[in-house]
């Protein structure tokens, strides 16, 4: 089992908090693995617990865990069974950990976590589900300010390594890794033919039973081809007029209301993440000027035929989606001469700037790719992320190989 020991990290300075820890992520990236994962991380730091201080360590009895796609527990889905059965089970003496895999599946459970919550002082609350439900207005008017959210996604590069060896050779699993993608599901396959197989059935569990079912449309196949869009043009700028422009010319009108209605629910999915710009020198976030990135390069493999081209694209997305992954928050720089790919701030406060390209095989690549730092006069570190083989510093600013960025979480900085 690969343990996700970033976003541990993330988590556990709150395994004893009061507040609902919300994982969020892309059907299938590993969310409930990660609940077994606390678990089984919290019964043993009571074990080291007991053995210095005779402490009892944590428990079956300190430990309720409902998965709400287990058949046998289907009958919690009415939300007074599962506060009964919930509250015959808490021991108001101990420290609780109530952990509830999938619990959008239950109607109003915002109201019964709410009550856990506010009635009982030692009671850890962990949930996990559907993004769409969990982001839903009635779970953020009934718990506002009570909640804390980590949003999960499918294996990053290393964990991929970890996952099949780091023995074998890494620009062999690269490859496989910007094919495939990191759904856990995808990678524990061998054969080509039965990762095709999972990306589809996971391409289409999300689509229909996230999307579709949750939502009335006129058409799916509409609906699809939005989405569709949306993953093929990874790392490029959205632009709904453009958007709709195409569509128009295959005879499909769709109201602009519509469309973003169609974006927020891609969003809120978990498939696609959209990235604000940030005015550099003005210091504010502009409106309508946002890029796409796709959670999983594997569904922009499966959607789309890969070419040359496109492998800048790809590089992007992979460094997004990694930056992400490790908790950063993340916006395109606009300058008054142009952009910088990305602006990142660490989870402690430090800032970078980050320039990407696929290879800077000319000079007039690499004047390209460290020149969009010139219009930046502040001191913040300036990278440019390539899968150049030789180092390429210059002025100040350190080149990164794309690779040994994936695998150290501290390349950064």
């Amino acid at each position: 089992m690969v343990i996700r020991e970033r976003y541990l990290k993330q988590i556990r300075p709150f395994y004893n908090s009061e507040m609902i820890k919300v994982i969020m992520g892309v059907r299938r990236c590993g969310k409930s693995t990660l609940l077994r994962q606390i678990i089984d991380e919290l019964q043993k730091q009571k074990q080291k617990q007991k053995q210095k201080q005779k402490q009892k360590q944590i428990g079956d009895e300190n430990i309720i865990y409902v998965n709400f796609e287990d058949y046998q527990m289907r009958h919690l889905f009415n939300p007074d069974i599962l506060f009964a059965y919930v509250e015959s089970k808490i021991d108001n003496a101990k420290q609780m950990y109530l952990f509830f895999d999938e619990i959008q599946n239950v109607d109003k459970f915002e109201l019964v976590l709410n009550s856990f919550r506010s009635t009982h002082k030692k009671v850890s609350i962990f949930i996990t589900g559907s993004n769409t439900k969990l982001l839903s207005g009635e779970l953020a008017t009934h718990l506002s300010g009570r909640t804390v959210s980590f949003t999960i996604l499918p294996f990053s590069f290393k964990e991929f390594l970890e996952l099949k060896g780091s023995e074998k050779n890494h620009a062999e699993l690269f490859t496989e890794y910007v094919e495939y993608g990191g759904f856990p599901l995808v990678c524990k396959e061998n054969s080509i033919e039965t990762k095709a197989v999972q990306l589809k059935n996971l391409y289409d569990s999300i689509v229909y039973k996230d999307i579709i079912r949750n939502n009335k449309f006129s058409s799916a196949i509409l609906l699809e081809k939005v989405l569709n869009y949306f993953i093929a043009n990874s790392s490029t700028t959205v632009s709904v007029k453009n958007m709709l422009s195409e569509l128009l010319k295959e005879g499909i009108s769709i109201s602009i209301p519509t469309m973003y209605e169609y974006i927020n629910l891609f969003k809120n999915s978990g498939l696609i993440q959209m990235v604000p710009r940030y005015d550099i020198r003005g210091k504010r976030i502009l409106a309508f000027h946002e890029k796409t990135y796709v959670c999983d390069l594997g569904l922009f493999s499966f959607l789309k035929n890969r070419v040359k081209e496109e492998l800048s694209f790809i590089t992007e997305t992979l460094v997004y989606n990694e930056l992400i992954s490790r908790a950063y928050a993340v916006y395109i720089g606009k300058t008054y001469k142009g952009e910088v790919d990305f602006i990142a701030e660490s989870p402690d406060g430090k800032k970078c700037y980050i320039q990407v390209a696929y290879l800077m095989e000319t000079d007039a690549t690499r004047d390209r790719e460290f020149g969009a730092f010139l219009p930046i006069k502040d001191n913040y570190p300036k990278y440019v992320i390539s899968q150049d083989p030789i180092k390429l510093d210059r002025d100040g600013i350190k080149h990164l190989d794309l690779i040994d960025f994936l695998l150290d979480e501290n390349s950064l900085y």
